[in-house]
């Protein structure tokens, strides 16, 4: 359950900490005091669109936080599934709004997406405000409905995979019977490209390999005045020993001296090893010298590679891997192509047999819709007949449609109001008043098929009032005993109910407005209660009629 919600500089609300109890919350207030205001801030906390709008005027930031309690094993898995595996049965969500638009979100003190905090407070928390009521308007949410009472996701699902299995082979069957005209013109540039890309014969690393090629042959000149000189200069010539003979005759004298002096060994030792390095170097310069082709021709051979690669580059890819990549593809959907006809004739089997599975699990849905609709439709009157509409009978007209994404059901609610009356679209015959007391009996009915703590009711009593009312109230205490209902209302024979009743004032102090929310002790409930019926004069004969309204509601719990 929803422990404690703490809110800070949103709106008209400085800083308001709100601590629940389980059962039947109650707020109530003037309007403009800023009840409003709450439920947004709840919806913010859920992880729901939140505008920077809401940060209190002359504020940085907003931050609000709810504390959940006791909570129930699917909302325990959903957090554990997230990664914030919840602490003694807890968690803490927050959520930060800045005035540059930002916002941050964390649970248990952990950063989140948006997108883990609605997740995740979908099984803590039903929200239910006045323009959920618009659903019963819109015949496309009445499906909804039904699915959700009779919990037939597990079918729905099996549906629209096979659903989507057909539609996948539909699409591609369409897209191979484009026009032989278009075909045929893709069939030819394929050709072509894959042609061209294999008439190269390209092959990976090449291209760097022909541009060092390329800067050597350029270069072949100074390379080869550069490696005869180093030759000369190691070998020398016919007037000038060359630095090999110089250090060969320099090891031979200083391994004479080794031969009478220890001390000269070791170096005697490092100049015969650097005469004969040098004596490999000098070899290795003239192989290098031998083996180098400064033939034009091929320098001209290099460069009309490049260019054909460079061509190859500027229509198929960045370098030859991107280039055979594209080939591959290109043959790939010359395949495609050139088989489509076979393809064409599989999928459209195929499709056959598709079709008739989705449309065998489309039967077994609407049958599973039918039955659950025949039980919905027996539990919501029952609740209806409990807040004082017993004449009202509900139907569920439903409609074959082409196979969707839903199935191949159109289904709509249907209500007579009256005894004798030919029962009419919900959406053309019902008011405010029956609309409000139809959507909370449906609440209530698949509110029993899930395992959500708290449910929350902005103003569900809109446009009722009496014994209505009062039923009203009566029943949003009986669903209190099994879950934490928390509601904003202005009716005293709905608040008369509450175990928790909390009152939302408006005050204006140094040309500011401020919100507070109090806990009511008795006495106080009696005072509200009677503002309510009676208006901002308060008389002895409302406080009567608050004290025996609040005696009533203890009586009928």
């Amino acid at each position: 359950m929803l422990s404690q919600l703490y809110i800070k500089n949103v709106a008209v609300i400085s800083e308001a900490t709100i601590d629940f109890s389980q059962g039947l919350n109650v707020f109530t207030g003037e309007t403009g005091a800023g009840k409003t205001i709450l439920i947004s801030a709840i919806n913010a906390v859920l992880g729901e669109r939140a505008s920077k709008d809401m940060i209190r005027t002359g504020e940085s930031h907003a931050v609000i936080s709810a504390l959940f309690t006791e909570l129930s094993s699917d909302a325990a898995d959903a957090l554990s599934q997230a990664g914030y595996a919840p602490d003694d049965d807890t968690v803490l969500i927050m959520r930060e709004l800045s005035a540059d638009g930002k916002s941050s979100c964390r649970i248990n003190g952990r950063p989140a997406t948006l997108a883990i905090l609605k997740a995740v407070s979908a099984h803590l928390i039903n929200v239910h405000g006045q323009h959920d009521n618009q659903q019963l308007l819109s015949p496309g949410k009445h499906l909804g409905f039904i699915d959700g009472f009779g919990a037939l996701d597990p079918l729905l699902e099996q549906y629209r995979t096979a659903y989507e299995r057909y539609t996948d082979a539909k699409r591609e069957l369409n897209e191979i019977d484009t026009d032989e005209a278009g075909k045929a013109r893709r069939l030819d540039l394929l050709t072509y490209q894959v042609s061209e890309i294999d008439d190269a014969d390209l092959q990976p690393g090449e291209e760097e390999e022909l541009s060092a090629q390329r800067k050597l042959l350029r270069n072949s000149l100074h390379v080869t005045q550069a490696l005869g000189e180093s030759v000369s200069l190691l070998d020398g010539g016919d007037e000038s020993a060359g630095l090999t003979g110089l250090f060969g005759l320099l090891a031979e004298n200083m391994e004479q001296a080794a031969r009478y002096m220890d001390a000269a060994k070791p170096v005697a030792e490092r100049l015969t090893d650097l005469s004969y390095e040098l004596e490999g170097i000098s070899g290795d310069i003239r192989d290098l010298l031998d083996g180098l082709d400064c033939d034009p021709a091929r320098l001209d051979d290099v460069e009309k590679r490049l260019d054909t690669i460079f061509s190859l580059k500027k229509k198929y890819g960045a370098d030859i891997d991107d280039i055979l990549s594209y080939r591959d593809r290109a043959a790939e959907e010359l395949e495609r192509i050139e088989t489509s006809d076979t393809r064409a004739q599989a999928l459209r089997e195929q499709m056959i047999e598709l079709k008739a599975t989705a449309k065998q699990l489309a039967a077994k849905l609407t049958k599973a819709r039918l039955d659950a609709a025949d039980r919905f439709t027996t539990e919501v009157q029952a609740e209806l007949a409990f807040l004082d509409m017993p004449s009202v009978a509900l139907s569920v007209r439903r409609t074959d449609k082409p196979l969707a994404s839903d199935g191949a059901d159109d289904v709509e609610l249907f209500i007579s109001t009256n005894v004798g009356e030919e029962a009419k679209s919900l959406a053309k015959i019902a008011s405010g008043g029956e609309l409000a007391r139809i959507m909370l009996s449906i609440k209530n009915v698949l509110a029993d098929r899930d395992a959500v703590g708290t449910l929350i009711f902005d103003e569900v009593d809109t446009g009722v009032s009496g014994r209505a009312a009062q039923k009203i109230g009566q029943k949003l205490a009986q669903v209190a005993v099994q879950r934490q209902v928390i509601v904003v209302t202005h009716l005293a024979q709905v608040a008369a109910f509450a175990q928790t009743h909390l009152l939302i004032a408006k005050t204006a102090r140094d040309n500011r407005t401020f919100t507070s929310i109090t806990p009511l002790d008795e006495d106080a409930r009696t005072r509200e209660l009677a503002r309510i019926i009676g208006g901002e004069s308060v008389s002895e004969i409302a406080l009567q009629h608050a004290h025996e309204m609040l005696e009533s509601a203890k009586n009928a719990r």
